[in-house]
C-alpha cells in the first residue's frame, strides 16, 4: 500500500497526519504520495516537518506531483519547461527536502509539446532533483505516447477500483507493456466500497460533506450497490471488512504496485492496511471479476 495525503492541512490537522505517518511506517510503508495542490500547499508542509522531526527521510519514498495550477502567471501550473521547474522548486522548498523519489504530471496538458515536457523531466532527472518519473490521470494512448519518448517514467496513478474498471480497456495494458507500475488513486471506490453508504450517507462522511458529496456521488449508482452487496458477502465469508475486501482485489491486479490509500484518521488508516494480511480465494475474486466487469469492444478485445 502507499500512504494517500490529500486530507491532510484539510480534514486532517498536522497531529493526526503525524499519527498517520507513524503507523504506516511501523506497519512496514514506504511510499508516501502528495502533490503541490493539496490543500495548497499546506500538505506538502506538514510533511516535510515530519520527515525532519517524526520519521527519518531515508525510511520512505516521497512521491509529489505537479502540473496542475497553483498561482496565475505564466509559470504557475501547466505542464511547460518553466512551469514545471519552478513548480519542483516550490515542492522541494516546501517539503524541506533536497529531491524527491517520484515526481509525477498530475495530468496531460494538450497546450504544451509533449518534448518539451518529458525534457523538464529529463532534467529534473539530471540535476539531481528527481529520482523518479511518473504520470498520473493519464489516458492509455496518452501513457503509451510518454513511455514511448522517455525511459524516465516508471510509474501511472489512475483511479482504479471495483466500481471504476475503466482503466482495464486501454492504461492498464499500455503500462503493463511498457513496464510502468500502476498505483491505483480511490482504491476504494471514493469511500463508497467500504459499504458505508449502503442504507444512506453517515453525517460524518464525506459523502455528506459540501466539499466531497459530488466527489463521492458519482459512484453511487445502482451497478455500484451490487458490487457493494458482492464485496459485502464476501467480507462476511471471509471474517473480514468489505474495505479489506475491495483493496485486496485492486492489489492484486495485472501491473498494480501498490494502491494509494487516504485516511482521515489513524483508525481508517489501520483498517487499510489490514488487507495485506488477506489473499482473496478464487472463488471470491470471480464472483468479484463477473458483478464488476465493464464491456469491451472494438478493437479493445480483437481479435476474438
Amino acid at each position: 500500500m502507499a500512504l494517500g495525503t490529500m486530507s491532510w492541512g484539510g480534514e486532517t490537522d498536522a497531529d493526526e497526519a503525524a499519527s498517520q505517518l507513524v503507523a504506516f511506517v511501523d506497519a512496514g510503508g514506504t511510499l508516501v504520495d502528495t502533490a503541490d495542490i493539496y490543500a495548497e500547499g499546506e500538505c506538502e508542509r506538514i510533511l516535510g516537518a515530519l520527515l525532519a522531526d517524526l520519521v527519518p527521510r531515508d525510511d520512505v519514498v516521497l512521491a509529489t506531483k505537479a502540473v496542475a495550477r497553483r498561482t496565475d502567471g505564466p509559470f504557475g501550473g501547466g505542464a511547460s519547461r518553466g512551469a514545471l521547474l519552478s513548480a519542483l522548486e516550490g515542492s522541494l522548498r516546501r517539503l524541506g527536502v533536497d529531491h524527491i523519489d517520484l515526481w509525477q504530471l498530475h495530468a496531460w496538458d494538450d497546450t504544451v509539446p509533449l518534448a518539451e515536457t518529458l525534457s523538464a523531466l529529463d532534467h529534473a532527472i539530471t540535476s539531481g532533483k528527481v529520482r523518479y518519473a511518473g504520470v498520473s490521470n493519464y489516458a492509455g494512448w496518452q501513457l503509451a505516447t510518454a513511455a514511448s519518448t522517455s525511459t524516465s517514467l516508471v510509474s501511472a496513478q489512475a483511479e482504479y477500483s471495483l466500481v471504476e474498471r475503466g482503466v482495464e480497456r486501454e492504461v492498464v495494458p499500455a503500462a503493463v507493456h511498457h513496464g510502468i507500475g500502476l498505483l491505483p488513486w480511490a482504491p476504494l471506490g471514493r469511500g463508497v466500497l467500504t459499504g458505508k453508504y449502503r442504507t444512506g450517507t453517515p453525517a460524518d462522511s464525506r459523502g455528506a460533506s459540501a466539499t466531497y458529496a459530488g466527489y463521492v456521488e458519482q459512484h453511487r449508482t445502482d451497478r455500484a450497490a451490487r458490487i457493494v452487496e458482492a464485496v459485502s458477502t464476501a467480507a462476511d465469508g471471509l471474517g473480514t471488512s468489505p474495505l479489506v475486501v475491495a483493496l485486496a482485489w485492486v492489489r492484486d491486479q495485472p501491473g498494480v504496485v501498490a494502491p494509494v490509500v487516504g485516511a482521515r484518521d489513524t483508525g481508517q488508516l489501520t483498517g487499510s492496511l489490514a488487507a495485506e494480511e488477506i489473499v482473496l480465494p478464487r472463488a471470491i475474486k470471480a464472483a468479484l471479476d463477473d458483478v464488476s466487469a465493464i464491456q469491451f469492444g472494438y478493437p479493445e478485445r480483437w481479435p476474438r
